[in-house]
Formats: C-alpha cells, sequence, structure tokens
C-alpha cells in the first residue's frame, strides 16, 4: 500500500513538473517557428536576413531586428535590399518610441533621405522625421525646441513633395504645431503686456500676427497688438491691426473693441468679406468645447493640447524672412590681406523651392550699396592697375636686388 501510494506522489509530481515546463516549451518552440518562417530553398541569404528582421521587429524584438539588419548591411553592401533594412531600422526605433528611440529614428529617416533622396519611401520618411519630433513635444508653456525642429521637418516636406499623397496629414499636423508654438508665444507676450513690458510685447504679438495668422486666438493677439502700440504712442500703426481683427475675424468678440477704438482714432470701418464670414462661420462650427473631464485630463497629461486647432490654410513664411550665406567676397587690391567674414543676403520663399541659389554681391557692393552690374571702386577683380602711393610704383627689394645684378652683367659682360 505504502509503495502504491508512493508511486501515484510521484507520477503527479511528474505531471505538475511536465506542466510547468509545458508552457516554456511552447512559448520556445513558437519563438523559434517565428524565427525561422517559412523560405524557399532558392531564397537569397539578404532576403532570408531582411525577412527574418522583419518578423524580430513586427514582435517586439526591436533590438534583435536591428542587429539582424546590420548584419545584412555589412555582409552584402550592393544588396537589393538595402533601402528597405535602412528604412526598416528607422522604423524600429519610431515604433519604440521613447526619447532615445525617437531621436534616434529622425536621425535614421535623414541618413535614409540622403542616401535614397529618389525612393518611394523617401516622403514617408521625411514625415516620419517630423512626427518623430511632434511626438516629443510638451506643452505651449514648456521648452519648444522640438516643436520648432517639428514645424522645420514638416514645412521642408511641404517644398520638396508638393505632391505627395501624405499632404493633407503633413498639413494638419504642421498647422497643431503652429498652434503648439503661437500659444507659447501668446502667453509670453501677455505676460509682458500685464507688466507693461511694451516693446517686449509687441515684438511677440508682432511675430504672431505674421508667422501664425490661424492661431486660434490671432483675433486677441492683434488687438493686443494695437493696444500695445497705442501706449508706446503710435496710434496710427495700430489702426491696420484694429482693421485685421475686423476684417479677417469677424465673428471675434474684439469686434467690437476695435471698431470702437477705430472711431475713435477716426478711421474708416472696415468690412469682412463674404469669404471671411464662411471660413469664420466654419470655425466656429468646428470649436471644440472643453469640459470639466477634458480639463483634468489635460492637466495631468504631458502633450500640448491642440484641440483648438483651426483648419485654414497652413503658413509656410513670408517672402525675404530667410537667409542663406553666400561666398566671401576678396579683399581689395593693394590691400595685400584676405576678407574675412560671410555676406548674408535674403533669399524669397521662391528661390528656396526652385533650388537657384541666391545672387552674390561683391564686397564694394555691399559696401557701397551698388547695384549688380555697376563696378564698386577697387574691387578685387579690377582690370585697372592701382596707383595710390609708392606702393604701386616701387618695386619690391627682391626685384631692385635682380635690377642691380643684371647692371654688373651688362658692364662686366664687354670685358
Amino acid at each position: 500500500m505504502g509503495r502504491r501510494a508512493e508511486s501515484v506522489v510521484a507520477v503527479i509530481a511528474a505531471a505538475l513538473v511536465g506542466l510547468l515546463f509545458t508552457p516554456g516549451c511552447a512559448l520556445i518552440h513558437r519563438h523559434r517557428s517565428d524565427l525561422s518562417g517559412r523560405f524557399n530553398p532558392g531564397d537569397q541569404p539578404d532576403k532570408i536576413l531582411y525577412e527574418r528582421a522583419v518578423n524580430e521587429i513586427q514582435h517586439g524584438r526591436y533590438d534583435v531586428g536591428r542587429l539582424t539588419l546590420q548584419t545584412l548591411l555589412n555582409t552584402y553592401p550592393d544588396s537589393e535590399y538595402l533601402s528597405k533594412a535602412k528604412l526598416a531600422i528607422a522604423d524600429s526605433y519610431y515604433n519604440e518610441g521613447g526619447i532615445s528611440g525617437l531621436t534616434q529614428s529622425e536621425a535614421e529617416y535623414k541618413d535614409f533621405i540622403t542616401f535614397f533622396p529618389t525612393a518611394p519611401e523617401a516622403p514617408m520618411a521625411q514625415f516620419r522625421a517630423g512626427m518623430a519630433h511632434f511626438r516629443l513635444m510638451g506643452k505651449a508653456d514648456r521648452d519648444l525646441t522640438e516643436a520648432k525642429l517639428a514645424e522645420a521637418e514638416l514645412k521642408e516636406f511641404l517644398l520638396k513633395y508638393p505632391d505627395s499623397d501624405l499632404i493633407p496629414r503633413v498639413k494638419r499636423r504642421l498647422r497643431e504645431t503652429q498652434e503648439v508654438l503661437a500659444t507659447g508665444e501668446f502667453k509670453i507676450a501677455k505676460f509682458y503686456y500685464l507688466r507693461h513690458a511694451d516693446r517686449a510685447a509687441e515684438s511677440r504679438f508682432q511675430d504672431i500676427a505674421d508667422n501664425y495668422p490661424n492661431f486660434s486666438q490671432a483675433d486677441s493677439a492683434l488687438w493686443y497688438l494695437g493696444q500695445t502700440l497705442e501706449r508706446l504712442k503710435r496710434p496710427s500703426d495700430a489702426v491696420p491691426y484694429y482693421a485685421r481683427v475686423m476684417t479677417d475675424y469677424p465673428l471675434s468678440p474684439s469686434v467690437v473693441e476695435a471698431k470702437h477704438r477705430l472711431v475713435a482714432l477716426h478711421q474708416p470701418i472696415p468690412k469682412p468679406t463674404k469669404a471671411m464670414l464662411a471660413r469664420a462661420e466654419a470655425d466656429r462650427t468646428h470649436l471644440v468645447r472643453e469640459g470639466m473631464f477634458e480639463r483634468l485630463t489635460g492637466m495631468m497629461s504631458s502633450a500640448p493640447d491642440t484641440s483648438q486647432t483651426r483648419r485654414g490654410p497652413v503658413e509656410l513664411g513670408g517672402p525675404g524672412k530667410t537667409q542663406v550665406a553666400v561666398k566671401t567676397p576678396a579683399a581689395p587690391a593693394g590691400t595685400g590681406t584676405a576678407a574675412t567674414g560671410v555676406i548674408v543676403s535674403p533669399a524669397s520663399e521662391s528661390s528656396l523651392q526652385s533650388g537657384q541659389p541666391a545672387a552674390e554681391k561683391s564686397g564694394s557692393e555691399v559696401a557701397t550699396g551698388s547695384p549688380p552690374g555697376e563696378k564698386g571702386p577697387a574691387t578685387a577683380d579690377s582690370t585697372e592697375p592701382a596707383a595710390t602711393g609708392t606702393a604701386a610704383t616701387d618695386p619690391p627689394p627682391a626685384a631692385k636686388k635682380k635690377g642691380k645684378k643684371g647692371l654688373l652683367k651688362k658692364i662686366i659682360k664687354p670685358f
């Protein structure tokens, strides 16, 4: 009887041990089956490596997948899967997320665009490079570095790929990014305004008026800009901004105050067009009303609030606001020193889109304001000899010594 009990206990113990190890074995077997995949006997080794890496990444094993892709890149540098492998590495970082993952993904996407600028996946790589910064954005009252980088990358997409199918998504994200940037500027500007730091407030409000016309509080920014200019004893400069409140934002609460200020300044009262009225009605229709729950979740979240973003056209910046560096001019003749520094000249938005370099100016044109085509005084490429002082008439010491030797040879030669 005792032996039978011992055998039963042994069987039960063996069954329990088997049950404990069976799930692990199943997981290991499933993992190995995931790794092996289904490959044909005639598949090339680079294809096998690529498909295994993609399978690893799809199952969340990002490090293993990236190592496999890196092996493919190092072993088969001429493989047809080279571009796909580079893009898969960038996608793995992007899907992994986190600060380090998104930062690395942006660098990998830019690297992909550099090596494969004409690849069909290049627009998506550019879009995700901007989205990597977009996902790292903080609230409007925090550091706006990532928001500015996201705006720059999304603008670059619109300039490089104007016919892409991703344009609606890019414009939507760009509007949201500009909403965050403008909100940060508006909070700082209002802080200065309430403390009567009028010159500082003016520059901030002016930046919003010029660069973010689709900002959800652009009407308030224009109103405060007009008030700031009146504080600075410049009422005539405030008139255009009061007029813009009435024409561009006809349903704004600031319209009544703007009209009163125009009447007080003895200025005509402008009327909005039908198109602007229709746009204002559309903005009011799509306005999101935040409840108590949305406010609480927004306070606890680290992501910026973009719910008030308007659906107007995106702003790429006015012409003449971008500056580019051109070649350093040569030094004027007779000085014996090279010119230092870089000339900076404005470039229009059309020149950026066409890819044409900015027109270069010579040093004299920059200094004297001469138009292109007219020669300034004493330029380095002038063909006329300089005739100032003894430097142009007296030969250098080496030339004088050479002249004395030649004279002695002429005297001694007849003898």
